[in-house]
């Protein structure tokens, strides 16, 4: 079972963010806000938290800081009051861009995300113009660089939890999943000792775009970049075979 490789990527965005922690525990901190808002403070019953914590931990979120997070979104859940807006877009040459967003400012979110579409020589599109190019799935990567995991024994084991895809690639595996499986197989993969250097729902693109001129590839960075230094951007994903 095999697909398109994203390890090496998300892998590369998890040392790049590690320089800026901060910002990672701030976008991760609303969403545990928001997930405390919709289902409740307690992991045991609300199956969007616990996955979420899973997400933090993956990302070196110290456990202190976790439940910090989480008392405070219990303690005060009038203050929670972010937004989930998704805008689609086309970075240079076309290629399908998804920005995730977590805002208090619906007018400040909109134009800032469109700043970005434009400074990287993309254009904001209407809600569903790329979509349809990409798949929810449940992806769980882990981390294999001293090649003492089997990768018979933890395939049979994603299988067997629910999981619909299952690849080696250099470093690691890549699990993937339906989202309704998601919870249920990293939960066994953490159960058998596993642990996942990423575990999180994401949009996995169903076509790959290559940017073969350079000022495409520039603008291209640019675009991310500036999506990423967007504090109410929580994820961006995006068709461009880097």
């Amino acid at each position: 079972m095999s697909g398109h490789s994203k390890f090496a990527n998300i892998k590369h965005k998890k040392e790049k963010t590690d320089s800026a922690r901060g910002k990672v525990f701030t976008r991760l901190g609303r969403e545990l806000a928001v997930a405390v808002k919709t289902g409740g403070a307690d992991p045991g019953s609300n199956g969007k938290l616990r996955d979420i914590i899973a997400k933090a931990k993956s990302s070196n979120m110290p456990n202190d800081t976790i439940d910090r997070s989480i008392k405070k979104a219990a303690g005060d859940l009038n203050a929670v009051n972010y937004e989930h807006v998704v805008y689609e877009g086309y970075g240079p040459s076309g290629v399908a861009v998804i920005v995730d967003v977590l805002t208090d400012n619906r007018n400040r979110a909109a134009a800032n995300v469109r700043n970005a579409f434009t400074k990287g020589g993309g254009n904001m599109g209407a809600s569903g113009c790329v979509g349809f190019m990409f798949d929810d799935k449940g992806l769980i990567m882990v981390e294999n660089e001293d090649g003492d995991i089997s990768e018979d024994a933890l395939y049979e084991l994603a299988i067997e939890a629910g999981a619909s895809d299952f690849s080696a690639e250099d470093g690691g595996f890549e699990i993937i999943t339906e989202p309704d499986d998601f919870s249920a197989v990293r939960e066994a993969v953490e159960k058998a000792g596993y642990e996942p250097v990423s575990a999180e729902i994401t949009k996995i693109p169903q076509t790959w775009a290559e940017l073969s001129d350079p000022e495409d590839v520039k603008k291209m960075n640019r675009l991310l970049d500036l999506l990423d230094d967007e504090d109410d951007v929580q994820n961006v994903w995006h068709n461009w075979d880097e």
